[in-house]
C-alpha cells in the first residue's frame, strides 16, 4: 500500500512564502512521476506542478515563475517551494504520485493566503 504524507501548509500573507513536503512510504524511483495538485473553494482539482522520474518538470501557468517543485531521492520526498503567494494560491494541495495507470493521494494540507 503506497502512503503519502504531506506538511508544510499553514496561513501566510500575500507575498509571502512556504515550503510544501511529501513523503511516500516507498522509493520515489518505483513512481513514473510525483506532483502536486491543488483544489481551490468551490473549485476542481487542477495540477500544480510535476516531476517526472526523467525530463523536465511541468508547472500550472499560474503559478510558473513562483513555485517549485524539487525531489530528494535518499528521504523519498518531494517539495513545493512557493513564493510571491497570491490570494488565488488559497487552496487545498494534494500530493500525487503516478505508477502506470494508477494515482496515489495525500490527504491534503490546506494553504490559505491571506491579509
Amino acid at each position: 500500500q503506497v502512503q503519502l504524507v504531506e506538511s508544510g501548509g499553514g496561513l501566510v500573507q500575500p507575498g509571502g512564502s512556504l515550503r510544501l513536503s511529501c513523503t511516500i512510504s516507498q522509493s520515489i524511483f518505483s513512481m513514473h512521476s510525483m506532483g502536486w495538485y491543488r483544489q481551490p473553494p468551490g473549485k476542481s482539482r487542477e495540477l500544480v506542478a510535476s516531476k517526472p522520474l526523467t525530463g523536465s518538470s511541468i508547472y500550472a501557468a499560474s503559478v510558473q515563475g513562483r513555485f517549485t517543485i524539487s525531489r530528494d531521492h535518499a528521504k523519498n520526498t518531494i517539495y513545493l517551494q512557493m513564493n510571491n503567494l497570491k490570494d488565488d494560491d488559497t487552496a487545498v494541495y494534494y500530493c500525487n504520485a503516478k505508477h502506470s495507470d494508477t494515482d496515489y493521494w495525500g490527504q491534503g494540507t490546506q494553504v490559505t493566503v491571506s491579509s
